[in-house]
């Protein structure tokens, strides 16, 4: 099995960046898709972005896309969202989690959760 630790987040000004990390310990990372959810304050978890085995291929919701730029260093065990011209209403918890199917966005999909990283983007 696979523990997942995200880090990276942070407060920002609108339009700022950041780049969160999520780090892979016990099985070999490798063998999962990774995706990327979050949840703001009083709202559902949502779908940020998943990333396939290779980091070959991608699928990135709607509300991010060419923003946010997901890719893996299997050698490093580790996924990283690059997040660009933050909003405020990117404000939330940001959790990376394991799936055998990166193209779903639904989280039942993924059974193994980080602890969460918050990212606070003022106007």
């Amino acid at each position: 099995q696979v523990q997942l630790v995200e880090s990276g987040g942070g407060s920002v000004q609108a339009g700022g960046s950041l780049r969160l990390s999520c780090a892979a310990s016990g099985r070999t990372f490798s063998t999962y898709c990774a995706g990327w959810f979050r949840q703001a304050p009083g709202k559902e978890r949502e779908f940020v972005a998943a990333i396939s085995r290779s980091g070959g291929n991608t699928n990135t919701a709607n509300s991010v896309k060419g923003r946010f730029t997901l890719s893996r260093d299997n050698a490093k065990n580790t996924v990283y969202l690059q997040m660009n011209s933050l909003k405020p209403e990117d404000t939330a918890v940001y959790y990376c989690a394991a799936s055998s199917d990166y193209t779903t966005p639904l989280s039942i999909a993924y059974h193994t959760w980080g602890q969460g990283t918050q990212v606070t983007v003022s106007s």
